[in-house]
């Protein structure tokens, strides 16, 4: 495992230890109205999200205004010890917690990765030009290599935006990074 990479997790994780549940939600809705104005995002059918972990951003107000919209909504559910796969989101009550305490759907699972148009994608830090820093175990990284098609936009809140992000060929690039 990188050094650096170490280093940049232990340094994002503690300053996310200074934030409260109702900080981080705050800081959250910010992103909104942001996506919802987003030229890719308008023209998706189908966009791939997901339930965040309480420091990420938040995205559930998100997944309910873009199925408001009519847009076909897809989560990832863990499946194994390095594995995910894609279900249809229908409703609120469709959730429940997974292996890591994360949301995850309970419906279809979407075998056709190539309906996805756009993948909103979190991260523990990004940089400018597109690189993302994960939480080390690859699932996005290997997610993400299977719908190569798709646009993907990283999202993550202005501290974890950083200059340099060391990688690999398994590191994901994103085609853009929104920090707010």
């Amino acid at each position: 495992m990188n050094q650096e990479k170490i280093s940049i997790r232990n340094t994002i994780k503690e300053q996310m230890r200074h934030l409260t549940t109702e900080k981080v939600g705050e800081m959250s809705l910010a992103f909104v109205p942001t996506l919802l104005q987003h030229p890719r995002i308008k023209e998706a059918k189908t966009i791939l999200l997901y339930c965040a972990l309480p420091t990420e951003v938040q995205t559930l107000q998100l997944i309910k205004e873009l199925k408001k919209q009519r847009k076909d909504i897809v989560l990832p559910v863990v499946t194994g010890e390095t594995t995910m796969e894609i279900r249809t989101f229908t409703d609120e009550n469709d959730l429940k917690k997974g292996p890591f305490g994360i949301l995850e759907p309970q419906g279809e699972v979407l075998n056709e990765l190539s309906l996805i148009d756009i993948a909103i994608v979190p991260g523990l830090a990004f940089s400018a030009d597109g690189k993302r820093l994960g939480r080390g175990k690859g699932y996005y990284d290997r997610l993400l290599k299977r719908i190569p098609q798709c646009y993907k936009i990283g999202i993550c809140f202005s501290f974890q935006l950083i200059n340099h992000i060391p990688t690999t060929q398994y590191d994901a690039m994103m085609n853009e990074v929104i920090a707010l």
